[in-house]
């Protein structure tokens, strides 16, 4: 069975960095789409940034470009969310999710119901 584990999230003070982590276990990332998805207390989630083997990196949310940089690492199964400049709007949860990849699937990537694996999430709060 395909499973993600999230981890790096923490409390963190407005302008300061995180890197989360996304293990994969039980299948490869380079043939799936992995995205980072975030939920703010009372929102809807919503799509951060996306890596794929076929299109490459997106971001999905304008407040987060130029702050966040997604990556992976195929040697070690797991992809990575870099967060700088972090604000207290960027406070939420964050998971990761997969799919395998498929041409095409960008126009997707930002979109949760794509997504058929999911991590359990990781906090991340950002204070004033």
């Amino acid at each position: 069975e395909v499973q993600l584990q999230a981890s790096g999230g923490g409390l963190v003070q407005a302008g300061g960095s995180l890197r989360l982590s996304c293990a994969a276990s039980k299948f490869a990332i380079d043939d799936y789409a992995i995205a980072w998805f975030r939920q703010a207390p009372g929102k809807e989630r919503e799509g951060v940034a996306f890596i794929g083997p076929i299109y490459g990196t997106k971001y999905c949310a304008d407040s987060v470009k130029g702050r966040f940089t997604i990556s992976s690492d195929n040697a070690k199964n797991t992809v990575y969310l870099e967060m700088s400049t972090l604000k207290p709007e960027d406070t939420a949860v964050y998971y990761c999710a997969a799919i395998q990849d498929f041409r095409g699937f960008d126009y997707y990537a930002c979109v949760e119901d794509w997504y058929e694996h999911w991590g359990q999430g990781t906090q991340v709060t950002v204070s004033s």
